[in-house]
C-alpha cells in the first residue's frame, strides 16, 4: 500500500523516483511508495520537476499544486498535494496501481 500522509496543506505521497528511464509512466507501488519513472537525468533538478509534472497528471491535479518537500537528490521522495482530501488521492492512487 503506498504510504499517504495527511498534512495541515494537503496530503503527502511517498514516491520512488527511477530517472533517466525509457519514459515517463507510473510503474506501481515499490516498498509503500509510488514507482515513478522519467526520461529525464538527474541533473539540475530536471528529474524531480518531471516526476512532479507525472505525478499531477497521474492524480488529476495541476502541477502548481504538486510541491517537493524532501528527497531532492534520493529516489526516495515525499511530495505534497496541496489543497488535496486524502480518501480523494488514495482513491487514485488505488485505481493507477490496480492490475
Amino acid at each position: 500500500m503506498i504510504e499517504l500522509v495527511a498534512h495541515a496543506r494537503g496530503v503527502l505521497v511517498a514516491v520512488r523516483a527511477r530517472p533517466g528511464a525509457r519514459r515517463d509512466e507510473v510503474l506501481g507501488e515499490h516498498g509503500g511508495a509510488l514507482r515513478i519513472s522519467v526520461a529525464t537525468k538527474p541533473e539540475a533538478g530536471k528529474a524531480n520537476e518531471a516526476i512532479r509534472r507525472v505525478l499531477a497528471e497521474a492524480l488529476g491535479v495541476k502541477p502548481a499544486q504538486v510541491e517537493l518537500v524532501t528527497g531532492q537528490t534520493s529516489r526516495e521522495k515525499r511530495f505534497l498535494i496541496l489543497n488535496a482530501d486524502i480518501n480523494e488521492v488514495r482513491a487514485r492512487v488505488n485505481m493507477l496501481i490496480s492490475p
